[in-house]
C-alpha cells in the first residue's frame, strides 16, 4: 500500500505529554516525548511515534496517525546553520510511504534525530 502523497506535519515546540495519551497506548508502551503540532501533538512512545490531527472548524473530529518505527527504512534531516534558518526538515521513508516533518525553530534538529535514531536503531 502506498500513500498517493506526501503526508506533512509541523511540529512547533516539546510540550508536556498529553493525559489522554494513555488510552492509545497498548501494554508495556510508554510515552517518551511531546510536540506541538499546529493544531494537536506528535507523542513518540517506546514503539511508535503517534500524530493526532484534529479537523474541522471545531477541532472536535480527531484523525490519529500511528507509524510504528520498525516500518521505518531511512531518515534524513535537513537544516541550514545560521540566522537565518528558521525551520528544519525531516524526511521518513518507510513501508507504507514517505513522510516530512518540519521542525520549528525551538525545536533542535540534532536531538530530534537522535530521538528517530534511539527509537528505529534498537
Amino acid at each position: 500500500m502506498e500513500t498517493d502523497s506526501i503526508l506533512s506535519w509541523t511540529l512547533q515546540f516539546e510540550t508536556e505529554i498529553p493525559d489522554d495519551i494513555d488510552e492509545l497506548l497498548v501494554d508495556g508502551e510508554k510515552a517518551v516525548k511531546a510536540f506541538k503540532t499546529i493544531r494537536d501533538s506528535a507523542i513518540f512512545t517506546s514503539r511508535r511515534l503517534i500524530i493526532r490531527d484534529s479537523q474541522g472548524v471545531t477541532g472536535k473530529k480527531v484523525e490519529v496517525y500511528s507509524l510504528p518505527y520498525a516500518s521505518i527504512d531511512m531518515w534524513s534531516t535537513e537544516n541550514a546553520k545560521g540566522m537565518f534558518d528558521i525551520s528544519a526538515e525531516v524526511e521518513l521513508w518507510t513501508k507504507v510511504g514517505h513522510f516530512k516533518i518540519n521542525l520549528g525553530r525551538k525545536v533542535d534538529v540534532r536531538a530530534f534525530d537522535r530521538l528517530i535514531a534511539s527509537a528505529v536503531l534498537r
